[in-house]
């Protein structure tokens, strides 16, 4: 049988998914009665929420003779973790391109990995009916990504497609209009490469991912390397240790479009899955009894953004979650890490928190959001960096930010970006009014960086950030300049105390709302905390005073999401997350343990 197994790889919201929807229809995956959903592949429901892809995901697709398995991976770069694990699993990949936006910094991290694995690729611009699309710059942008990131003669001879892949057609000369994707297909076939295994030789089957299924548990996602492997036998499995442990393959599947099918055999450049192993992991491998011949453990880059988790010990800690303990949360934790080697953990000191390094804010977000409607109630700190010592000398990570934002607010812009000690690299102007700026940024520096960026330019401006090493550290960096409005006591908030409290700042909460000492209802117009007694109740009294009929008109409290409260809260801060709410608090409750002056500097 001719197999192909391609990864679709590009920057966010460049239309991967989509494009893979349209491959599936009209590869004759779905009956002509079938109803299908747009963006099929993004089955979770923070994926479809959000419009984006968080877990790579295998599907399988059949043109003419030939069976592709398809690769849909994330476009964030909080998510990279899931595409280096997948280009293991292929021998080729698809470069998606927006014919507007061009090469941006996910695209150069993404090509970058998959030309170090030596796969074929295949470039794709997409969405070339847009009425600001730029195909012939774009083309000439990615041939410059490509000589950049230093790809060989070979390489380099890509082919080019122009597709639309929401109306599902593409071409393989600009300039003419399709109605299929056939050229995609035929160019598939043609120019990814059947894998280069060996059929017969000492079984190596590597763990790339794991699913669940609710039947038959704990699923290992895994690309036989050599050899093949069958139903009802048993297998070495190799884990982190080292050591071959005898296990039994109970049931495997293939994948036939978006299902999974029973299979009896795995040979050599298969994609499968297996069941019937508990304990599997990713990055492990399955080999041969005999002869145990293990794959090279998967390695990912170093995860550079943490936070503290720990259980709620707030006053109404338990009354909404259902796992509330700091085990529970340790024990969710590592199961976490198990499936996701892109996250690493760290030990506290402490058995009541565990610290958890991601690539991102964004990953770590999603996690919590995860655990949340999981149903687990949890305090978290402010994200902080990794900081590494080398020759002598503190190092943090840096990355670089691009910022694509209307030539109106330039001035504000660049002030914030030199406070967070971003230096500035390269600027170019757009015809259609918009600038477009590169900077080198400490990370830390970009920590709720993303709310005020979209404050200041009116929700028009675009951010893209990208990993770039590690440097010397740079310095005290003021990010938050407001301090915070304090409940100084428990209670309810009544709308008296809250009317006459307006004038100090922004509010959080709303009448009716329980709080607790300790807990931030609002943001002080100044720079310093303030405690405040948000539970006050007119006094009843027989004397009428002057405002007895004056009305009070609240403005609508600040809702946190909760994104923009972890980037919010500052060190001596924490979110508290349950099911049903998101707060914030002070990690000293009590006002008289706590100071309540702000932004003491501290460069060391």
């Amino acid at each position: 049988m001719n197999l192909r197994n391609l990864a679709i790889i590009a920057h966010v919201d460049h239309g991967k998914t989509t494009l893979v929807d349209g491959l599936l229809r009209q590869a004759g995956t779905f009956r002509a009665n079938e109803t299908m959903t747009d963006r099929v592949m993004d089955s979770m429901d923070l994926e479809r929420e959000r419009g984006i892809t968080i877990m790579a995901k295998v599907a399988s697709i059949r043109y003419e003779d030939t069976k592709i398995n398809i690769v849909d991976t994330p476009g964030h770069a909080d998510f990279g973790g899931e595409v280096e694990r997948t280009l293991k699993m292929v021998d080729a990949a698809m470069l998606l391109v927006d014919a507007s936006e061009g090469p941006l910094p996910q695209t150069r991290f993404v090509l970058r990995k998959a030309l170090e694995q030596g796969l074929a690729i295949l470039v794709c611009i997409n969405k070339i009916d847009r009425p600001d699309a730029r195909v012939q710059e774009v083309v000439n942008e990615v041939y410059d990504l490509f000589i950049d990131l230093g790809a060989d003669e070979k390489q380099i001879e890509f082919p080019i497609l122009y597709a639309v892949a929401r109306d599902g057609w593409c071409v393989d000369t600009y300039g003419e209009k399709g109605d299929t994707l056939k050229p995609m297909f035929d160019a598939i076939v043609k120019h990814v490469p059947p894998p280069k295994v060996k059929l017969e030789g000492t079984l190596q089957a590597m763990v790339n991912q794991l699913d669940y299924d609710n039947y038959v548990g704990r699923l290992a996602i895994v690309r036989v390397a050599t050899g093949s492997i069958k139903e009802k036998t048993d297998v070495a499995l190799v884990q982190e240790d080292g050591v071959p442990k005898r296990v039994r393959v109970s049931t495997m599947f293939q994948f036939e479009g978006l299902k999974r099918v029973a299979a009896t055999e795995l040979i050599a450049g298969d994609i499968g899955a297996i069941a019937g192993i508990p304990d599997v992991n990713v990055g492990d491998s399955f080999t041969s009894i005999d002869d145990p011949q293990p794959l090279p453990r998967l390695k990912v880059d170093e995860p550079t953004i943490g936070m503290t988790f720990s259980a709620n010990s707030s006053p109404q800690a338990g009354r909404e979650g259902k796992y509330v303990t700091a085990r529970q949360i340790r024990d969710r934790l590592d199961k976490e890490m198990m499936m996701n080697p892109a996250l690493r953990k760290e030990d506290t000191g402490s058995a009541e928190t565990i610290r958890i390094f991601g690539r991102g804010e964004l990953q770590l977000g999603i996690l919590i959001e995860t655990m949340r409607r999981e149903g687990f109630e949890l305090s978290v700190s402010r994200p902080e960096v990794r900081f590494q010592q080398k020759d002598g000398k503190k190092t943090e990570p840096f990355e670089m930010a691009q910022l694509d934002f209307p030539e109106a607010f330039m001035g504000v812009v660049t002030q914030k970006m030199n406070v967070r000690k971003g230096r500035m690299t390269e600027m170019k102007m757009d015809t259609g009014g918009r600038v477009r700026l590169y900077f080198r940024v400490p990370s830390r520096g970009l920590i709720g960086f993303r709310g005020e960026y979209l404050n200041d330019t009116r929700g028009q401006g675009l951010l893209n950030t990208l990993f770039d090493g590690y440097d010397e550290f740079a310095g005290f960096i003021q990010t938050r300049t407001n301090g915070s409005l304090i409940a100084d006591r428990s209670g309810e908030a009544t709308t008296y105390a809250i009317y006459h409290l307006q004038p100090r700042g922004r509010m959080f909460v709303s009448p009716q709302t329980l709080v607790y000492e300790g807990m931030l209802v609002g943001e002080n117009a100044r720079d310093n905390d303030i405690n405040i007694d948000i539970t006050r109740e007119k006094q009843l009294n027989n004397i009428r005073s002057a405002g007895a009929d004056e009305k009070q008109i609240l403005v609508p409290p600040i809702q946190m999401s909760l994104e923009r409260a972890l980037e919010y809260i500052q060190d001596d801060e924490l979110v508290e997350i349950t099911p049903s709410s998101i707060r914030l608090r002070k990690k000293i409750l009590a006002k008289n343990g706590r100071s309540v002056v702000r932004h003491e500097r501290d460069d060391s």
